[in-house]
């Protein structure tokens, strides 16, 4: 009897029809590199190819923080790597960049992105956290502060593609929504321990939903009949309750189920807990004149970021701030649709006359 023949590559992954339609099947989008020209049709076709993130509204944040050689940036959610690699080449030579995130699984993989530019070892400082706790890390990593912030606030692809993360209704998969899947409890684990009350408040603080109340009664009662475990069947929830109620358009009923994910999403990860406390040290996160990007994606963080930039400004610790909220412009909109909710806000830090090293200390 013959033995297997381990040098055999790999059968491609088999799917229906003449196009793949899981995520995992997309395998010849999931290896960018070894199929380029498959990948820039994706790409014409103004849609994300799976595996990867498109970056949001470049231009307008490289112009608006003016990065330089020399200076040094600090990512706060590297994400797929595609805002940090245009800073990193941006401050060379003689600049660094500093990044974080939270996702275990994706941070390695941008890390050995910013690496394969090629330059020196130490322009590259890369570690997993939470960005809730920037300013302590800074305190020792660059205590002067840094010349340059950018806070993306969104969902990579990846994180939104993969069924296996819980973070889109649209294939089937597990009821995470966890950034870090190794830390805290998900999406089905905190249905548990929500009454009704709790969840509708979740729903309209984290996501203005208008059906708030009707929503968390349905979502709890089959909940507590038979636990909701996957993306499809919480979803399944919302749209039967929303078709019983015959008020709603399909599309109308299909953003509410994006709200009710978007809300349990926040909730999960403790997002505005997390984006509160990077506001409130975000001053002395910066050297005198550092500049500050935020990129948000709902009116929730939006508003955060707004009412604190404007408070930073009334006390003098901000120089000057965006006057308007700016969106993303007709051809990227149209090259990339998942950019259409995207608000981005400049803040620009004051002179300091204490140094960015007091930054717990004077922030606490």
């Amino acid at each position: 009897m013959n033995e297997p023949n381990s040098d055999r590559p790999a059968r491609r992954p088999r799917y229906r029809g003449t196009h793949p339609r899981r995520f995992h099947e997309k395998y010849k989008e999931l290896s960018a590199e070894q199929y380029p020209d498959d990948v820039e049709k994706v790409l014409a076709g103004g849609r994300t190819p799976a595996g990867s993130h498109r970056p949001i509204m470049v231009r307008e944040i490289l112009e608006g923080l003016a990065p330089q050689p020399g200076e040094s940036a600090l990512d706060c959610t590297l994400g797929y790597g595609g805002h940090a690699l245009e800073l990193l080449k941006a401050v060379q030579p003689g600049g660094r960049i500093l990044a974080i995130d939270a996702d275990p699984l994706e941070l390695p993989r941008a890390e050995a992105r910013l690496r394969a530019t090629g330059c020196p070892a130490e322009a590259v400082i890369v570690k997993r956290m939470n960005f809730a706790g920037v300013s302590r890390w800074l305190s020792t990593t660059a205590p002067e502060g840094v010349d340059v912030l950018l806070a993306d606030l969104g969902l990579s692809s990846m994180q939104i593609d993969n069924p296996a993360r819980g973070f889109s209704f649209k294939l089937e998969g597990p009821l995470d929504m966890r950034m870090n899947p190794g830390h805290g409890q998900p999406a089905s684990a905190l249905l548990s321990k929500l009454d009704v009350e709790d969840l509708a408040a979740l729903l309209n603080d984290n996501a203005d939903e208008p059906d708030a109340q009707l929503l968390a009664e349905a979502v709890l009662k089959a909940h507590h009949q038979q636990p909701l475990q996957t993306t499809q069947q919480l979803a399944g929830v919302v749209r039967a309750t929303l078709r019983r109620a015959s008020r709603l358009t399909a599309e109308e009923t299909q953003t509410s189920i994006r709200r009710v994910f978007q809300a349990l999403r926040i909730a999960v990860n403790d997002e505005f807990g997390a984006l509160d406390e990077l506001l409130r040290t975000l001053p002395w996160c910066l050297k005198s004149g550092g500049r500050a990007a935020f990129l948000t994606f709902h009116s929730g963080e939006d508003r955060r970021v707004k009412r604190a930039f404007r408070a930073g400004l009334q006390s003098g610790l901000y120089a000057s701030i965006s006057e308007e909220v700016i969106r993303p412009g007709f051809e990227e909109l149209r090259a990339n649709p998942r950019s259409s909710s995207a608000r981005l806000r400049f803040a620009v830090r004051a002179e300091l006359e204490t140094p960015a090293v007091q930054a717990t200390e004077e922030a606490g």
